[in-house]
Formats: structure tokens, sequence, C-alpha cells
């Protein structure tokens, strides 16, 4: 008696993924393993990254080793690319940019979290501005600290005066301020943390200008995208929690150096010449005192001298070396990221800051 051959069991419908993505997440890393664990997490729960719709790059500057960047690889949806050495944010981002597939780049920073669904709602957001206004070159997202309270996420261009006077002011406010309002509205700047870029205006621009080491090369951006034609946003319909801001922390001495090199390297570019002078000048009187104070209180003052030396080359016009004294003096980072990295579960207070976030 003949027999019916059985049937083969239907595969499942494999739903087909887009050619490239649309949307590229660049997660910059310097000895937040944990931090940037926990993020990349949250980010790959989204239906855009299943759907081939996004992707996440993860950037490392010779971070030490440890047990979750090898979860970082083994995670779907996410590359890891390791430089050998510190090259600073603007080198890593000018990479995470160049290694990213999607039409929009978002940087984002280790110690921010995002909310569910929140690829999702980045995807959407860069096909309304595609449709909107092909001009939008740079959109800052909304920040809020770890208790859901606002915070400073862009603000006006940096002047000697503004920021000569913004020593008298509380640091939460000296560069920055919270974007009040619930619509998308222009600004001049917007923070790193949180930066969703069009490819096509990071390309257009040449990328993050890598003579910043570390702070202030946002700005430059957005200065720069702003003279070529792009304009610059900010959105506050998209949240994130970013925990650890550097104007809520104290800034130990090797910090203070780049980011002291980092706002002369942007007043020798955009300001007079007699301005840039003089805020060295300043940076250097700054630099004695807090030498003084150290040798005072029988603390380390090392580094004070070398703020002033750094700022003894930029008064004399020897911008390669100040240049080469920060990249002597980024390893010794390391130690600043590594105490900010709390990767773990989350707080009470960043509980709920993410729930409000959602």
């Amino acid at each position: 008696m003949a027999t019916t051959p059985q049937r083969a069991p239907a595969r499942p419908a494999v739903r087909p993924r887009p050619a490239a993505p649309h949307v590229s997440v660049v997660v910059i890393n310097y000895c937040q393993w944990r931090s940037t664990d926990r993020l990349t997490r949250q980010l790959v729960g989204a239906d855009a990254i299943d759907a081939g719709r996004a992707d996440v790059i993860v950037v490392d500057n010779d971070s030490p080793p440890d047990p979750a960047a090898a979860r970082l690889r083994r995670r779907p949806g996410v590359a890891l690319k390791a430089f050998p050495r510190n090259t600073g944010f603007a080198r890593a981002a000018n990479e995470g940019c160049r290694l990213t597939r999607g039409d929009w780049v978002l940087l984002l920073n280790p110690d921010t979290a995002v909310p569910d669904g929140f690829l999702d709602q980045l995807d959407a957001l860069c096909r309304s501005l595609d449709l909107d206004d092909p001009k939008v070159g740079v959109v800052g997202l909304s920040l809020v600290h770890g208790d859901g309270s606002p915070q400073a996420s862009g603000g006006p261009p940096p002047t000697l005066f503004r920021t000569l006077t913004g020593l008298v002011l509380p640091r939460r406010i000296r560069k920055g301020r919270p974007v009040r309002g619930t619509d998308r509205v222009a600004v001049p700047w917007v923070t790193g943390c949180g930066m969703l870029i069009r490819r096509a205006c990071w390309a257009d621009i040449g990328g993050f200008d890598e003579s910043f080491f570390l702070y202030y090369e946002d700005t430059d951006f957005c200065r720069r995208a702003l003279a070529a034609g792009w304009t610059v946003w900010h959105e506050p319909g998209l949240r994130l929690t970013h925990f650890k801001p550097l104007h809520t922390r104290p800034v130990p001495p090797e910090l203070r150096l780049m980011t002291r090199h980092a706002l002369l390297t942007y007043a020798d570019k955009y300001w007079p010449g007699w301005q840039a002078k003089a805020l060295a000048g300043v940076v250097w009187a700054e630099a004695l005192a807090r030498h003084l104070r150290a040798v005072a209180g029988r603390t380390p003052a090392g580094l004070h001298r070398e703020l002033r030396r750094l700022a003894g080359d930029w008064i004399a016009g020897r911008l390669l070396s100040a240049r080469a004294r920060v990249r002597r003096a980024s390893g010794l980072l390391a130690n600043c990221a590594g105490r900010d990295d709390d990767g773990g579960p989350l707080e009470s207070t960043e509980a709920e800051a993410l729930r409000a976030a959602g």
C-alpha cells in the first residue's frame, strides 16, 4: 500500500531586513564598561534593532579589559571598535560615525539611560525630520538628571565675556542651560551627550575637529554646521537621563587640564587674538593659585604646574606643545572615568527617572 509522503513543516516567515539601518547609535566608552553594558542592553530591546532599522556601535578608547567587553561583542545589533590608546572624544566620535551605516547618528554617553522603545521613537523622529526639512543637521535631545529635573543641554555661543562672568555663576549654568518649552526650537549648539547628527551634515563639514581632545567639540561642531547652512535644534519630545554630567561632580586636576585645553582651543579658533591670549593668562593665573593652594595643603601639585605650562605654551603660540601635554596626561583620566562606572542595578531615583521618561 502506497504511503503519502509527509510534507515538511513550513518554515516561519523571515522578516526581510533593510539593506542598511536608518539610524545608528555611537557610544564612546572609556573605563565605563558596566555603564556601557547597561546602556546597550536598554538600546537593543527596541523593535528597530530586530527589524534592522537601527544599530549600535561602541567605540572604546583603550579601557582596561573587563568581562562586559566580551558581552558586548556577543550582543546582537552591537559592534565594538577598540582603539589601542585614548584618542579623545572627537577622534572616537569620528570613527564611530565612519563605521555606522545609518542616515542619522546619535552620540550617547555611557552614563545615560533610555526609556523602553527609545530607538523606535528615535527612528520615527528621524523619518519625520527627513520629510519636514532636509537641512536639519543636528538635533539635541532633552536631558534630565537622575531625579528627573531638567539638565543643561545647550546654550549661547561661548565668548570671553560669558566665560569670565560665568566664574561667579553656579557651575550647572556656566556653559549651558536647560532648554525650556514643549516645542522643537532652534539653538546655537547642543551638548554631545544625546547629540543626533544627520550623516550628510557630518560629512559636509568634515566631522568633529580632532584638535579638541575632550569637551567643546560639540559646540564647535554646531557652529561649523550653522556656518555651512545646516540648522541646529533642541527636541523636547525625546528624553534621556544623564546621571553624572561634569557640572554635578568635583573636577579633578587631570580633568581640569582637559577642559581648559578645550576652551583655549575654541577661543583660539573663534575669538580675536587678544581675547584668546587674555583667556590663556587667566588660565595661567588660575593654575598658579591652585598650585600654591595645593602646596600649602601638602597635596599633589604636579598637574596644576602642568596646566600652568599648558597656558604658557598657549601664550607663546606653542599650540602643538600644549596639545602634546594633553595627550600625555590623557592616561590619568582612567581613574576619573572608572570612579563613575556604576552600571549595576539602577538606584531607586534612577529607576523612577526612567519610568518618568517613558
